[in-house]
């Protein structure tokens, strides 16, 4: 590994379209690093424990208080699949096996793109620090939609169905649905 000297003081980057691409970027005046803002990535999963799903009430913003997936932002160095279990573990001291991917979705307001895998539950649930409860939830005793933090998660729970119904994943955001909370 060579030393590239020291990194680059944020007051030295200015906004410019470097050679060769075409969106605006922060460039350092001083050296030439372009600094790229790049989509955040979220994972979790629909946890199965037989015919019931496991939902967490969430205990932070944003939404506190509205039920969700166990789903969080993936961390630097680790797969998917790994980011989705230690979500679940965060979330709902829930150890899962993850089986397939189920869905992915596009969030281009917040700059998110959602992995959510299908999963199934071995062992005992209890709260998070990032959860105010957590409940595995009968498919016809699902909270109420206005009691659900994102759209997302009722694409998700959608889709999930849809499996049961002999559909086959994975799937992606419903015709014209970007996930805005804003209603028309």
């Amino acid at each position: 590994m060579t030393d590239e000297g020291p990194a680059p003081d944020r007051t030295d980057f200015v906004r410019a379209v470097p050679d060769g691409d075409t969106h605006e970027r922060d460039v350092c005046a001083r050296c030439g690093f372009i600094s790229y803002d790049n989509p955040k990535v979220v994972v979790g999963s629909v946890v199965r424990a037989g015919d019931k799903v496991l939902m967490c009430r969430r205990a932070i913003d944003p939404r506190k208080g509205f039920w969700t997936l166990p789903a969080g932002f993936l961390e630097l160095n680790e797969t998917p699949e790994e980011g989705a279990r230690r979500e679940a573990l965060e979330e709902a001291n829930a150890r899962i096996e993850i089986e397939s991917l189920l869905a992915i979705y596009t969030i281009p307001r917040i700059s998110q793109v959602q992995l959510i895998y299908r999963a199934v539950l071995h062992g005992d649930v209890a709260p998070g620090p990032e959860s105010l409860e957590v409940a595995l939830f009968a498919w016809d005793g699902l909270p109420a939609a206005a009691e659900i933090a994102f759209p997302s998660v009722i694409w998700a729970l959608d889709h999930e169905r849809e499996i049961a119904r002999g559909a086959s994943g994975p799937f992606g955001n419903p015709r014209g649905a970007l996930g805005d909370m804003v209603s028309d």
